[in-house]
């Protein structure tokens, strides 16, 4: 690494915000694809809206 020390500061403090820049990237992009792919939370959202409707429904038919 006596060649990074060498660099200006300007220069070394470039190279490390283009490294975690592009390890932030990287990991946002994993994460995305990992959990892009399922929509199990969706579907789970869904079904407890139904619920929601149908447990409103229960209640004003009952409640008349």
């Amino acid at each position: 690494m006596a060649g990074f020390r060498s660099l200006a500061p300007k220069t070394r403090n470039l190279v490390v915000a283009g490294g975690l820049s592009a390890f932030v990237l990287g990991v946002y992009y994993y994460t995305m694809r990992a959990v892009g792919g399922t929509d199990e939370l969706q579907v789970a959202i869904d079904k407890f809206e139904e619920m929601k409707k149908k447990d409103a429904g229960n209640s004003t038919s009952t409640g008349s």
